[in-house]
């Protein structure tokens, strides 16, 4: 333990971090080393970099480790860390310490996620009983812990379990921080200040999270009943806070960062909109909105507030306008066609124009204006939500309010107006106004605009504005202009432009445009190429029903070129750093890939070469997982697509990417290995017979404990070994490495509650494709290691995997394999154990099989019951007729027992029918997935085509008339019937 503070040192050093992380991982489980973590983070003798390192890795122990399985922490460890972290967290309140509290501060909030209030049921009262009237420091500390943990609530989908934990906090934080809240906000809005007021406001906008927080799910009680001394229109404190502007508080004009007063204000806000949203019938109890909308007009309206610092408060206030009118309670506050005029000229209208900080972003950090330009309005988000917008999307979201709510005439004809002064003011001088054409298409987009959402764009429009028209007179120009010829930004502007509208454009429009989209990624404006590859991007994922509406015959005639010119510009970034950042051009690329697929045969080999290069440059620095996602998933899609069309090109990429993967595992890339064993393991899929020499120098590799260590590697790990069972398993039980693959599954995958359906995954593997006469000597052990789990830390989802393997056994046409097998397997651990399995797992688990998983469940129970004596026989034929009727009930969706046509027409071309829109990019605690890893699906019991009729054979061949007449009429009788009209007889 004395070494803890040596590696968290060597951990800070590139040279040293590999080494020493994986010496901490060693440590981390012993007893007694969080304590010893803990107290070495809190020892201010310790150098500060050490302590904050520290507190890093306590706060992803916490993320990572708190609940593992394998090798896991001790709980008395556990419990130790739980009594000593709000007593830790008070001693770092020296501002100094700031930024090492809010490490431990996060590690109290995640584990209080996993064991509050069941193992955790002091931690409020600990909060509680450190909170000061005169000790803000302390405060801050404890109300930061308080909100890292309520505000978990505010995402979550109502429930018991919801509930029960927040009246539990309720009960003992709500007095308390009631008494709190009047004390400080007492103390900031007297007339004579403190001399600490920056931390007694820190500590109100605290609290106001807090009482966020407490009202995201219901109203509580005690809130309700003191509901005038927050919102009345005089003398509540939220009103009051409105109008609060100290100027010792105001903070410097050109400072970026919002001064206190405008947090609290926009916390403010956010709960008066939470209110509109949720309780509206406490609202109107005074007029408190009237109240709110009068305080908008003054602090927002004819751009009062100008500064970058007040942009998050402005947006916010616009928010909560907008809110109000889409509620439909307040029409009177907007029904006239005045008071609408008033809202558009001084708070929309003045907040639309561009301004000098977003230029200034625009030249210097194009993918933070991005970023910013992409981000959906309010109206697409939850209440409370920290979505970051600009002022001129708040500003639109208030236009698509008044349209979606019953004031389309209104705001079109007053917009129309501003839209065409705008115009007119451009067209007499270019050069000079064209910020006037950028807020007139701005606002154009946004009166338009019915309904939005980031994936489809616009799905639809305002009728009584002509986008079309629109973007034929006024759009069209800039976008085929060449570059110079406009403002950059117009030309970004009309682009963004058919991005919006993309699905108000036919098929035959959107291809005359790609062209001018394809010369825009030529451009030497960021912005502009990066807007064009989004575009494209978003265009070819149109879908027209369930199909795509774009083919690789659309692209054909300039795919190659298309990909050539993204590549080029991903390229040309230069350091790895600079490569990466930009994913949305690597997106793009994959796109242009998956689309264009076959296509790009003739050109595979340079695009190949192409992409392993950009990745022989990320793999120096890792810096954005979006884009190793994409790279990685261009690699997989071009390897599906081209092979799939003409198999010998699969040795090319053998020979591309054989020494990329090698290199990546060999210098341990981690962010890199969870692709390369998918990628791998897509490869050797896509042999047919045999596994290739290379393969099978990596197999010891992949059988040793340190690849399993990281969770992100073993679904990989697990489809690259069942790849090799499926083409090499004579080979591995030679080599006596069926043992070692049964050691993965039984040690490291069985024992997790979050590995072990990967571990039944292999299982299954093992049980398809091992002999019976090798597999034979384990199954037993095997089984009972799966019992000891049911027994030990049973869950939901292994309950049901365990039940899909013992059918999955029984299903699959293995000799030596079957029912009997099981059956006498299990009742040789124990005798009428199978009676008890049978009744307490795998029957009730029966109607719970997703649809995918049917037809194995119903060729196991149907070879169950008539091919097994056990069960023919008591004491388990007692059980029959509850396994049958169950069997039936599967019969009665038929659907979900065979394939379509489609379905077997995706198996027979090798191809899934992936959705990557729906793809999530970036790491995952647990997984990345490659989509285009993903093989065609095996049906693991593809020798019966009609399970019906499968079962409707094995009834007629046993005599089973007795056991079916002890099943429920009412459910066995109709189908037994439909049997014996299509010809079986049973006795």
């Amino acid at each position: 333990m004395a070494d803890i503070a040596s590696l968290l040192q060597a951990s800070l050093q590139p040279a040293t971090r590999k080494q020493a992380e994986q010496q901490l991982q060693q440590l981390t489980p012993q007893q007694g080393f969080l304590l010893h973590l803990l107290r070495l983070i809190l020892d201010k003798t310790q150098d500060r970099s050490i302590r904050l390192a520290g507190g890093i890795y306590l706060k992803n122990i916490a993320k990572l480790r708190w609940e593992e399985d394998v090798a896991p922490l001790s709980e008395q460890d556990k419990a130790t860390i739980r009594s000593e972290l709000v007593p830790a967290m008070i001693a770092l309140s020296d501002p100094t310490d700031k930024s090492i509290r809010a490490q431990i501060a996060e590690s109290v909030s995640l584990i209080a996620e996993l064991d509050f209030p069941a193992k955790w049921s002091n931690l409020i009262d600990q909060l509680v009983v450190s909170l000061s009237e005169t000790d803000y420091n302390v405060n801050i500390g404890v109300l930061e812990t308080a909100h890292s943990i309520f505000r978990q609530w505010r995402p979550q989908v109502r429930s018991d379990a919801l509930f029960t934990e927040i009246n539990f906090v309720i009960s003992r934080f709500m007095d308390p921080f009631l008494h709190l809240f009047r004390h400080t906000a007492t103390i900031i809005l007297s007339p004579s200040r403190p001399s600490n007021l920056d931390l007694v406001t820190q500590a109100q906008i605290l609290l106001a999270e807090i009482f966020y927080d407490f009202t995201c799910q219901d109203l509580p009680p005690a809130i309700e009943d003191s509901h005038d001394e927050f919102f009345a229109p005089d003398f509540g404190w939220f009103h009051r806070f409105l109008t609060w502007d100290p100027p010792e508080l105001r903070g410097d004009p050109d400072d970026a960062n919002p001064s206190l007063p405008a947090r609290l204000k926009t916390v403010i806000f956010e709960i008066a909109e939470l209110y509109i949203k949720l309780y509206s019938d406490q609202l109107a109890r005074s007029p408190a909105i009237e109240t709110f909308v009068q305080g908008v007009w003054g602090l927002v309206g004819n751009n009062k507030l100008p500064n970058v610092a007040n942009d998050q408060l402005v947006s916010q206030a616009l928010r909560f306008v907008s809110s109000a009118i889409r509620s439909g309670f307040y029409k009177s506050l907007f029904s006239s066609k005045e008071i609408i005029d008033i809202l558009l000229q001084g708070v929309v209208v003045p907040n639309v124009g561009l301004r000098d900080h977003e230029m200034e972003q625009f030249e210097d950090d194009p993918l933070e204006f991005i970023r910013l330009d992409l981000a959906l309005p309010s109206g697409s988000g939850g209440a409370g939500s920290a979505e970051v917008s600009t002022r001129r999307q708040a500003a639109a979201d208030v236009l698509q309010a008044l349209v979606g709510s019953g004031y389309q005439t209104e705001a079109t004809e007053i917009v129309g107006s501003w839209i065409s002064t705008g115009l007119q003011q451009y067209n007499t001088d270019p050069a000079q106004n064209w910020k006037s054409k950028d807020s007139a298409v701005y606002l154009l987009t946004a009166i338009a605009t019915e309904t939005s959402t980031a994936k489809l764009g616009v799905t639809s429009i305002n009728a009584q504005v002509d986008v079309v028209k629109f973007f034929s007179d006024h759009v069209f120009q800039d976008l085929q202009a060449v570059q110079g010829a406009v403002h950059p930004i117009l030309q970004v502007d009309a682009i963004r432009f058919l991005l919006t509208f993309r699905n108000q454009l036919t098929k035959e429009q959107l291809l005359s445009v790609l062209p001018l989209l394809i010369n825009h990624l030529k451009s030497d404006n960021y912005v502009a190429y990066t807007y064009a590859a989004i575009t494209i991007d978003r265009i070819l994922s149109i879908k027209k029903g369930s199909q795509l509406m774009f083919s690789q015959a659309d692209v054909h005639d300039f795919a190659a070129d298309l990909l050539g010119a993204i590549l080029a510009k991903i390229e040309g970034a230069g350091t790895p750093e600079k490569v990466a950042e930009n994913d949305h051009l690597m997106k793009c690329a994959m796109r242009i890939i998956i689309t264009a697929r076959q296509t790009l045969t003739p050109v595979y080999q340079q695009v190949l070469q192409r992409l392993v290069a950009i990745l022989g440059v990320i793999s120096k620095n890792p810096s954005n997982p979006n884009f190793d996602q994409y790279i990685f998933e261009s690699i997989s899609a071009l390897m599906r697509f081209v092979v799939h069309g003409t198999s010998s090109t699969l040795p090319t990429f053998e020979q591309t990417l054989f020494g990329p993967c090698t290199f990546i595992l060999q210098q341990d890339i981690d962010q890199y290995i969870p692709y390369v064993f998918q990628i791998l393991a897509q490869m050797l899929d896509l042999h047919t017979i045999g596994v290739p020499t290379q393969y099978r120098t990596l197999l010891p590799f992949l059988l040793m404990p340190a690849p399993w260590q990281q969770k992100g590697n073993i679904p990989g790990l697990v489809k690259l070994l069942t790849a090799f069972l499926a083409r090499d398993a004579n080979e591995m039980v030679t080599n006596n490495q069926i043992v070692s693959v049964l050691a993965i599954v039984q040690q490291r995958l069985i024992p997790s509650k979050i590995n072990d359906a990967w571990g039944f995954e292999l299982l299954q593997g093992v049980m398809l494709y091992v002999p019976h006469t090798h597999l034979q000597q384990y199954f037993k052990v095997l089984l009972m290691t799966l019992l000891t789990r049911l027994q030990t830390s049973k869950t939901d989802k292994f309950v049901y995997h365990f039940s899909h393997f013992l059918l999955f056994t029984m299903a699959i046409n293995v000799e030596g394999l079957g029912p009997n097998y099981v059956i006498s397997t299990v009742e040789e651990i124990q005798p009428q154990l199978w009676s008890q399995v049978l009744t307490t797992f795998v029957i009730p688990q029966v109607p719970k099989m997703p649809h995918k998983d049917r037809k194995v469940a119903a060729i196991g129970l149907t070879r169950m019951l008539t091919e097994s004596q056990l069960m023919l026989t008591e004491p388990a034929a007692r059980h029959w007729p509850s396994a049958f009727t169950a069997l039936v009930k599967l019969f009665n969706e038929p659907q979900y027992l065979t394939k379509t046509a489609t379905e077997d027409a995706n198996a027979t071309g090798g191809l899934t029918n992936i959705d990557y829109e729906e793809q999530t990019a970036g790491y995952q605690a647990a997984y990345s997935r490659l989509a285009a890893a993903e093989g065609a699906t095996v049906d693991p019991v593809a020798y019966v085509k009609d399970p019906k009729e499968f079962l409707g054979r094995a009834l007629s061949r046993t005599r089973v008339g007795a056991l079916i007449a002890a099943c429920d009429p009412g459910i066995v009788q109709p189908f037994v019937q439909s049997l014996a009209a299509e010809g079986f007889v049973i006795q």
